[in-house]
């Protein structure tokens, strides 16, 4: 029901709101049962084992055996075969006709939205008797149904049953003859079957209908009431290091970085509907990049904080190749992919990155006046409002306009003479480069650097604060980064369910302003002129 508000919305705003309650249900699992694992009893009447070919086998594997294809059939039969499976193909082919015949959609969707929840729940239960029950489950299981989803490809019940198969497969002979690979083997997987199948074993690519991100309103420079809130909040961040102590501005810098990294990533999702589920790829390539040239290269700091963006910006364009022949999901899955193996790398490449003791000693190459926070925070402003400027110069030149006409229909730009592909690798390496900068800048604020910068948690902030601040606004990644990142620091100096009330607040902006909280408030002050 939550939900309902945001079905016309990008599906990206639908997940938005989901990873809201996912942080809501996890609280409030900890407040219910504790941070110990749980174990559950075993399954009645199936605690013994079957002799095969020599080696025992639990009755309980196989009876999970077993319900996976019948679950299968099931399902299949229900979407094939009944009326309401008939009328949910329909919506989800064309939501406006089917409404129009007389299909209440939205209702639909909430039923399909219900079966997806119980079938869910019935995995989690026939789960529990093998393995403990934890708060990290979620995210886990998560992830992988994702990978087995986009393998399928999207659509395809058959797709995504045959893709659990391949990678359970994969995982489990893998994880035998090569132990090293469990970290990333389902996202190489899945890489490998996209790049040779860009829409998933089965999937079909959609009719070239635009991005759903796209606006019916032309893309113009700034009014003047939002060029004068632009030069106020200029002041008052050049004002902040006399106003303000060293914690806060600490805390002020990380809201800086975090929000060129949300620009970086904006300029190729809100322009060019360039989704990305791996964005923290390049900004964790940034930050080693800065690491490693100063700990075994002993680059000073400007070497270091030049050679970190044009890494990460080369890195995206070779990749850039082979990821956007995909689109959509598929793409944004592949840059998760991606980020995975460079994650995977940095924490079992010891010798060079550290593993996960990470490479520590960066304060050591800062000048001597850049050693305090403040002088830290000025140097660190000054970068990202010259690189928000320039992201906001390539926006409204001839090349975002370019790259917008890509976003909304590919096949009329290139009808039209426009490269659509070159440009949108370019539009997708100037992201990895500005993105390789905020890692440097992290690099250099936090004095170390971890695998956790390439981590998963670090792709979904990035998207959060994009799509809390508006996805079609250059300013949007700003208040997004501001919201997000000083609601979420204050909450966990706060209380310790901080993940309570953040998700809370999550659910209620994705519903709230489900074009962000700056297009919600243009959408005011439009109706009050």
């Amino acid at each position: 029901v939550v939900l309902r508000r945001i079905y016309a919305s990008p599906e990206i705003f639908q997940l938005l709101a989901t990873f809201g309650v996912v942080l809501i249900v996890q609280d409030v699992a900890l407040a219910i049962w504790g941070p110990n694992e749980l174990f559950a009893p075993r399954a009645p009447g199936l605690k013994g084992s079957v002799e095969i070919a020599g080696a025992f086998v639990p009755q309980y594997s196989l009876f999970l055996i077993a319900v996976g294809p019948a679950v299968y059939a099931m399902l299949w039969w229900v979407i094939a075969r009944t009326r309401w499976g008939i009328w949910v193909r329909a919506a989800a082919q064309d939501r406006e006709t089917a409404g129009a015949l007389g299909l209440n959609e939205p209702l639909l969707f909430t039923s399909v939205f219900a079966l997806g929840a119980f079938l869910a729940g019935l995995a989690g239960a026939l789960q529990i008797p093998r393995e403990t029950v934890n708060l990290q489950m979620d995210l886990a299981v998560l992830i992988e149904a994702f990978v087995v989803v986009v393998v399928g490809g999207l659509g395809s019940v058959t797709g995504a049953f045959w893709a659990a198969m391949l990678i359970g497969m994969l995982h489990a002979f893998g994880s035998w003859w090569f132990p090293q690979s469990t970290l990333v083997l389902i996202f190489v997987v899945m890489a490998a079957v996209l790049i040779v199948r860009p829409y998933g074993l089965l999937g079909r690519r959609p009719a070239d209908s635009g991005s759903r991100f796209a606006t019916h309103a032309p893309f113009v420079a700034a009014a003047p009431l939002w060029r004068l809130f632009g030069a106020v909040a200029l002041v008052a961040a050049v004002a902040v290091p006399v106003l303000i102590g060293d914690y806060t501005l600490v805390i002020a810098t990380e809201i800086a970085i975090a929000a060129l990294l949300a620009a970086s990533l904006q300029f190729g999702m809100g322009l060019g509907g360039i989704v990305s589920f791996g964005h923290a790829a390049f900004f964790g390539l940034g930050a080693y990049s800065v690491a490693l040239a100063v700990k075994h290269l002993g680059a000073p700091f400007t070497v270091a904080l030049i050679l970190a963006p044009l890494v990460a910006g080369s890195v995206a364009l070779l990749i850039g190749k082979v990821l956007l022949r995909s689109h959509g999901v598929y793409a944004a899955m592949l840059t998760l992919a991606f980020a995975q193996v460079l994650w995977s790398l940095a924490v079992q490449w010891v010798e060079v990155s550290g593993g996960d003791n990470g490479v520590l000693g960066l304060w050591s190459s800062l000048p001597a006046t850049l050693s305090s926070p403040a002088a830290y925070y000025v140097a660190a402003a000054v970068t990202v409002v010259v690189s928000l400027a320039l992201l906001r110069r390539l926006a409204l030149a001839p090349f975002g306009f370019a790259l917008r006409a890509t976003r909304d229909s590919e096949l009329r730009a290139e009808a039209i003479g426009i490269a659509a592909q070159h440009i949108r690798w370019l539009a997708f390496g100037v992201g990895g480069f500005f993105a390789g900068l905020a890692g440097a800048l992290h690099a250099f604020h936090k004095g170390s650097v971890f695998p956790t910068t390439l981590s998963i948690p670090v792709s979904v902030d990035a998207l959060v604060m994009v799509l809390l601040g508006g996805v079609q606004t250059l300013i949007g990644p700003v208040i997004g980064a501001l919201a997000y990142h000083g609601l979420s620091t204050e909450l966990t100096r706060w209380t310790d369910h901080w993940r309570l009330f953040l998700g809370l607040a999550i659910v209620l902006l994705a519903t709230a302003f489900p074009d962000g909280i700056v297009g919600f408030a243009r959408r005011r002050l439009a109706r009050a002129a």
